[in-house]
């Protein structure tokens, strides 16, 4: 009885940590730059895909701070630091998208994004793309 006691306990700390490791060294993160309203700069680590030769975001959860700043304020650039370069996009959230990006995110990131799906439901991913301005 004390070691199913002992398993339940940690089982939620294997779990917390096991999210950490696979969103943060599942493979790429990049990092995004939102702004609020005052013009703060906001950084929010994210996975990354690119479908047709162009980078595609993507919220699991469609009430995230940072995607409820670029809703707000659409013309916002976003910034990703890839392979230690900052560039500059302009962020188009794409409805009907969402089923390409989850699929690309599943093919990129394996293991990590089965993990992490855990944590948003597949039908209300919203999909972003990144298009140079």
């Amino acid at each position: 009885m004390r070691h199913l006691i002992l398993v339940i306990l940690l089982l939620p700390i294997f779990y917390g940590v096991g999210l950490f490791v696979a969103s943060e060294y599942g493979g790429e993160v990049v990092e995004l730059d939102t702004y609020d309203a005052r013009g703060n700069r906001f950084t929010t680590p994210l996975w990354v895909v690119d479908l047709h030769g162009e980078p595609w975001l993507r919220a699991g959860d469609p009430e995230s701070a940072w995607l409820q700043r670029m809703r707000r304020n659409p013309e916002v650039e976003v910034h990703l630091k890839r392979d230690g370069q900052r560039t500059a996009y302009l962020a188009e959230i794409v409805d009907g998208s969402a089923a390409r990006i989850n699929h690309a995110m599943r093919e990129k990131y394996a293991w990590a994004d089965l993990l992490v799906s855990t944590l948003h439901d597949e039908e209300t991913v919203v999909a972003i793309r990144l298009a140079e301005p």
